[in-house]
């Protein structure tokens, strides 16, 4: 029995020891996890003392310059709103009757500007574009483009802050540059920009371009100058354009190209593309271009250009073949004489090569252009060319452009001066000077009167009676003989004055002259 019982203490101590073995263990490992843990997290809390917090810095303005110059100018460009009427014509529907062809000049007419045989006379159809403008003079007056504004019968100006939508009037418009001249009256002065040299642009500089493309107001993009005179229509000898990437869209037309002085050294005109949007090619034309040109509307609502009559040859793989064949080593070789202008009168003629201009050396095209051009109509210059491999000289007298090209440009220079906004009283037509090749389609005289060639729906001149097709001869007694005759007479009148036209009328194959009589209203 007592050995049981000792085996049995023996028993119970052992499993004591091993109960309180267990424990020891236990709160040895638990010591230890615990001064594992506060290691851990000491560590951590010590690592986190070297660390700094993130903090937000103030403001700042990184690229101050763009966002200087679009709040500094942004106030001087605005958007344009403009309407116009368009009159439709029905041409012969499928498989309607051919009847035999007329003689009656008035469908001669119909068919030369492409209206066709018509037989009702649909709705006038209302057109509304946008474009973009720049205000260069307190007093009101704002350049853009001249397509933007040509043909509208109203125009909406609206500037930036400004609740007010200000109408406005065509000061004078020039198609060979695409620039116009508008005026809006404000009862404060308006905050003008500043035009800047754009001789000293060069390719690579920094350009902004503001303006309302599809509409949206004082959209600002930037770019750079990617190239410098650009010809894109050859017809247009002095547009000669600022090559952009500055994101320029429909509705930016008009607006102004800026340098990094927040000067405008461009007025962007126009865009290649396949889309009719942006493709990274804008044109804008050159400040010195657009100052020429808004500088001469302002004085006398026109451009008049010089011109010596004659045409020449700038084609590379030519000129230089040309021109050692001729015995010379720059110049232009004379490609035609107008017939009567100023070169043909001087004794000039076709393969002479000129070469200098009052003492200016001609070396391109260009520069005959630009010398001759903007020397005053009625000035004598002296123009050094070489003939027979000899040189000579021959005085000149400089021609007014327009007049010395009439055939050629058919009016256009004096068609841009006529809007209806031009003069405080609008007579509701559209008129064009009288062309060789008109006159001969129609079989009129080119020497007298303009043609006119669109009647304004519910406007005076068709309340007198005035058509599509009429020449006017005379306005109140005064012949007129081109555009800017009859907006002479115009700008003398006012609302309540009486207006008699002398117009030649041609129907059934004769030609009869009648009075037509009214009061302005």
């Amino acid at each position: 029995m007592n050995t049981e019982r000792q085996v049995w203490r023996t028993l119970k101590e052992r499993r004591a020891l091993s109960s309180l073995a267990i424990l020891f263990t236990l709160s040895i490992g638990i010591l230890i996890g615990t001064l594992i843990s506060r290691g851990v997290r000491a560590a951590q809390e010590s690592k986190g003392t070297d660390a700094r917090q993130i903090e937000i810095p103030a403001p700042v303005q990184l690229s101050t310059i763009f966002s200087r110059i679009s709040e500094e100018v942004a106030p001087s460009v605005v958007n344009i709103n403009t309407e116009s009427t368009r009159r439709l014509t029905s041409r012969r529907q499928p498989g309607e009757e051919q009847g035999p062809p007329s003689t009656d000049p008035f469908d001669l007419f119909d068919r030369f500007f492409n209206q066709g045989p018509f037989h009702i006379e649909p709705p006038d159809l209302k057109q509304r574009s946008l474009g973009s403008g720049v205000i260069v003079d307190p007093k009101g007056y704002i350049i853009t483009n001249s397509h933007v504004v040509s043909r509208a019968d109203k125009i909406k100006v609206k500037i930036l802050d400004d609740p007010k939508l200000y109408e406005a009037k065509v000061v004078g418009a020039d198609t060979e540059t695409d620039i116009a001249v508008i005026k809006i009256e404000a009862d404060h002065p308006l905050k003008a920009v500043k035009v800047g040299n754009s001789n000293g642009l060069n390719v690579g500089d920094w350009v902004l371009a503001i303006g309302s493309p599809f509409g949206l107001e004082e959209t600002v993009t930037a770019g750079i100058v990617s190239a410098k005179g650009r010809d894109i229509d050859s017809s247009r000898q002095f547009q000669k354009f600022i090559q952009t990437d500055a994101a320029i869209n429909p509705g930016n037309s008009g607006g102004p190209l800026l340098n990094m002085a927040g000067e405008v050294i461009g007025i962007n005109t126009a865009i290649a593309t396949g889309t009719g949007s942006y493709a990274g090619v804008g044109f804008a034309l050159p400040s010195n271009v657009a100052s020429q040109v808004y500088n001469q509307i302002v004085k006398s609502g026109k451009v008049i250009r010089g011109s010596i009559g004659i045409s020449f040859t700038e084609d590379p793989e030519q000129i230089s073949i040309l021109l050692r064949s001729f015995g010379a080593d720059h110049g232009i070789v004379v490609q035609s004489v107008q017939p009567d202008g100023p070169a043909a009168k001087a004794g000039l003629r076709q393969g002479d090569v000129i070469i200098a201009v009052d003492g200016v050396q001609i070396r391109k095209g260009d520069d005959l252009v630009s010398k001759v051009a903007e020397t005053p109509v009625g000035t004598t210059v002296t123009v050094k060319f070489i003939r027979d491999k000899k040189e000579q000289d021959a005085k000149v007298v400089i021609g007014d452009r327009a007049m010395v090209f009439a055939d050629q440009l058919g009016g256009r220079e004096e068609e841009a001066t006529a809007p209806a906004e031009s003069t405080d009283v609008k007579f509701g037509i559209s008129i064009q000077n009288i062309t060789s090749d008109v006159a001969g389609r129609l079989g009129i005289s080119q020497d007298k009167g303009v043609l006119v060639t669109s009647v304004d729906t519910d406007s005076f001149a068709e309340e007198v009676g005035l058509l599509r097709g009429d020449v006017i001869l005379e306005v109140n007694h005064q012949p007129v003989n081109k555009v800017d005759d009859v907006l002479r007479v115009q700008r003398t009148l006012q609302s309540g004055d009486d207006v008699v036209f002398l117009v030649q009328r041609t129907q059934q194959g004769q030609s009869m002259n009648q009075y037509l009589a009214g009061t302005l209203p």
